[in-house]
């Protein structure tokens, strides 16, 4: 540059300017904030998973891309999100700065070194060894010399485990292929005896496979980070600090907390008192309305209120993070479809949940027997109808009936795991939900048809059909009624097994 500069020094004025220009703009190039606003798009990468990013009731949502959301609105642009097959392909797109932000729910690494820079992001996890029931309980790495421990690729785990030293050490087996989830049912299922997860995803799967013990945690809990691109100046990444710490100062980052991790110690019951002193004292209030529109709709007004009960537990004011909302935790979309104006309006609430389960039964096909075609119609409203029909469509290919819920309801969770709902049309899903779903709705049928007058009317005849279903889905022999003065010494011991997904 100087060369040329010496050489057309003597040039004219005009262009001596335009150098000058030339190099004024090429000492201020511009920062990734601002070119991120100038663009008008926030571009980050993720993988699907519980504790990051999911679809839910066709929404976007997790808690990091709750966060991500609320930093994209205060910075002014749109969220623009990107899904990765699993954590290697986060870190190579970062690696190229081709994504302002990953959100791979990983801590810091000894091996970032100078490749990302992080932020951390209010929530804390820790590497834990999990083991199948009937293995033997390890208390420590030196119980696992020469054993196998399995775990995802890119994982925050390896580090804590390889000790190229130590000959014999752990084997560490990686799985590409595979997700929390996955990972968890395969030592649930005992293929794999031992295997490293991280904390807080065990805590959101582990419901789901009672078989899989916590053994010992690896390291003491550390922050969960967002990663950025090193190849970034600084403003991008002090703007994101600045942003945590007054989502963390405002309570935000405490009520998303809540709502994605706060349920988990209350996972392993159903609250059955809880359930009994909503009957007496929330019910009364919607009974009537929940009697009227379902003999509206044609069903049982007890299965109607079940359903409000696992939605909100008959609370009007309910509102998810997702915009969900209501006693019948009506969506946006769903609501204006079924022409609903006011979701917090419990009337309308109830009216617009029994209208969208009358058209979502009527979504599944007539030749589908009852009870099985109500406990399809329920799956369908937790977790949407085609999510349901690729579980449906698992269930054919693996040589079962999809036209039975026994079938079906074990292909419903592969919708979690990588391995299978990518080979489906419409994705992720959730899937241990609307199993649980189910089950709850039918245990609280249960009890309100127990307590209820023996001869109370059923528009839809599935009386019979619906109540005194347990674990059996044939159902026992329905017990003679009798009158209890006490509700609660009425409520069947097996509801307080359930886990609720509210």
């Amino acid at each position: 540059m100087s060369r040329f500069i010496s050489t057309f020094r003597s040039s004219s004025a005009q262009l001596s300017i335009v150098l000058a220009v030339i190099l004024a703009t090429g000492c201020s190039q511009p920062t990734t904030l601002h070119e991120i606003r100038e663009e008008g798009v926030l571009h980050v990468i993720t993988r699907v998973a519980p504790s990051i990013y999911y679809q839910d009731r066709e929404q976007d949502t997790g808690y990091d891309y709750e966060l991500a959301r609320l930093f994209a609105n205060e910075l002014g642009v749109e969220l623009r999100v990107r899904v990765a097959d699993d954590n290697s392909e986060i870190l190579s797109v970062l690696s190229r700065n081709y994504a302002h932000i990953g959100l791979a729910g990983l801590t810091q690494r000894p091996d970032f070194g100078d490749h990302y820079r992080s932020v951390p992001i209010g929530v804390s996890a820790q590497s834990v060894i999990v083991y199948h029931k009937e293995v033997p309980a390890p208390e420590s790495l030196e119980d696992l010399a020469s054993e196998t421990i399995h775990m995802l690729a890119d994982s925050n785990h390896e580090h804590l485990i390889a000790d190229p030293a130590n000959e014999a050490g752990p084997i560490i087996q990686k799985h590409p292929g595979l997700d929390a989830a996955g990972l968890l049912a395969r030592v649930e299922s005992g293929e794999f005896g031992y295997a490293a997860v991280a904390s807080n995803e065990l805590d959101l799967n582990h419901v789901f496979f009672p078989k899989v013990y916590e053994a010992f945690a690896l390291n003491e809990p550390s922050d969960l980070v967002w990663l950025f691109p090193a190849a970034q100046d600084d403003t991008l990444v002090n703007a994101a600090e600045a942003f945590m710490e007054r989502m963390n100062n405002n309570g935000t980052m405490a009520q998303l907390a809540e709502r994605f991790y706060g349920h988990l110690d209350r996972l392993n019951y159903v609250g059955a008192r809880t359930f009994m002193h909503h009957v007496e004292n929330r019910l009364p209030r919607y009974q009537s309305l929940f009697k009227d529109y379902a003999e509206e709709s044609g069903m049982d007004w007890r299965l109607l209120a079940a359903i409000g009960y696992q939605e909100s537990h008959w609370r009007p004011n309910a509102v998810s993070p997702t915009g969900v909302r209501g006693l019948m935790m009506l969506t946006r979309t769903t609501a204006n479809y079924i022409g609903i104006n006011n979701r917090l309006d419990a009337e309308e609430s109830i009216e617009g949940g029994a209208r969208y389960f009358r058209m979502v039964h009527g979504r599944i096909p007539d030749r589908i027997p009852e009870p099985d075609r109500t406990w399809f119609a329920l799956a369908s409203y937790n977790v949407g109808f085609g999510h349901l029909e690729d579980a449906r469509r698992l269930a054919e290919s693996a040589g079962k009936d999809p036209d039975r819920w026994m079938d079906v309801k074990e292909f419903l969770p592969l919708l979690a795991q990588k391995e299978w709902y990518t080979k489906t049309r419409f994705g992720y899903a959730r899937g241990h939900e609307p199993v649980v779903y189910v089950q709850n709705i039918r245990r609280y049928y249960d009890v309100l048809v127990r307590i209820t007058e023996p001869d109370a009317p059923s528009a839809s005849g599935l009386e019979d059909q619906l109540a005194w279903l347990g674990d059996n889905e044939a159902g026992p022999e329905a017990p003679a009624k009798e009158s209890q003065p006490d509700l609660r010494a009425d409520l069947p011991p097996e509801l307080r097994l359930i886990p609720p997904t509210l």
